[in-house]
């Protein structure tokens, strides 16, 4: 296995060990339920203040946020979460996927209105160093078209605007994180202004692309079983020849090359060997 890919699985070992529970009778999936209802329960009592754009409680028959959300199921982990989002402006260009770079403002609350993190300057995320909750729930979104002022400053205009409601299982977990404490719910009011598309491994195909069974999670496609998911993994299937030099037509993309006609990419296939060096 390469050593860079070594690294990277032992830094995400390191953190998940960091994080592990402290709590012997915390269970993920009684939790997922116990933060569904809280959520509900929240939905169904608070309001959008359309004056101000603030969510609050509902005192003189106001529409519900639970009636205005859309629901996004997620399953994370072996467990099946809600993730609940109001979208107050869809946005016009593309979506990202969870392993994208976002350009976002934020500001993060927990239910009981405090608010634990405000981003009013715009700045780029990668949504891999983020809670799976962003990764999940900015999918649901889209960026901006960008306007360049005649000085060369910019904008953006149509773009996503919305807020995430999100369980803590997709959040810090069991996990106190600053002056969020253990299962905590969390909600983000956002702006999605623009999406970088990443490729990690630098081997020409997105990442995005390489979401082969389309669950929205890059970590458990793995073509050639080393631990390495294909996202971070310079060759995918394990052939000895660099994904990026699978690429037979030259054309920038080794997703279009099938040398034995086999239905499966040559960076896929690992029958497949044949290498821009070769040629």
């Amino acid at each position: 296995m390469k050593i860079k890919n070594l690294l990277i699985i032992l830094a995400i070992f390191l953190f998940v060990f960091a994080c592990g529970k402290d709590d012997d009778n915390y269970n993920e999936e009684d939790q997922a339920l116990i933060d569904d209802e809280a959520l509900v329960e929240y939905l169904q009592t608070h309001y959008l203040n359309e004056e101000d754009g603030g969510i609050w409680t509902i005192d003189a028959g106001q529409t519900p946020l639970m009636e205005q959300v859309d629901v996004d199921y997620i399953d994370y982990n072996d467990i099946s979460y809600k993730l609940y989002y109001l979208s107050e402006n869809e946005g016009a260009t593309i979506s990202p996927s969870t392993v994208d770079s976002v350009y976002t403002t934020y500001v993060g609350m927990l239910l009981d209105s405090t608010v634990f993190d405000i981003g009013s300057s715009l700045r780029w995320f990668s949504l891999t160093g983020t809670i799976p909750g962003w990764g999940y729930g900015f999918s649901n979104f889209k960026g901006g078209n960008i306007v360049v002022n005649d000085d060369e400053s910019f904008y953006f205009e149509d773009y996503g605007k919305g807020i995430l409601f999100i369980p803590s299982g997709l959040a810090y977990g069991n996990n106190e994180q600053g002056s969020i404490p253990k299962n905590a719910n969390l909600i983000f009011e956002m702006t999605l202004q623009d999406v970088n598309r990443a490729d990690q491994d630098l081997d020409l195909v997105p990442s995005f692309e390489e979401d082969l069974n389309n669950n929205r999670s890059m970590v458990d496609d793995d073509t050639d079983g080393d631990g390495a998911p294909n996202f971070i993994d310079s060759d995918d299937d394990g052939d000895g020849v660099l994904t990026k030099y699978e690429d037979i037509n030259r054309d920038g993309n080794p997703m279009n090359d099938d040398t034995d006609g086999d239905g499966i990419p040559n960076y896929l296939d690992a029958d497949d060997t044949e290498s821009i060096e070769d040629l």
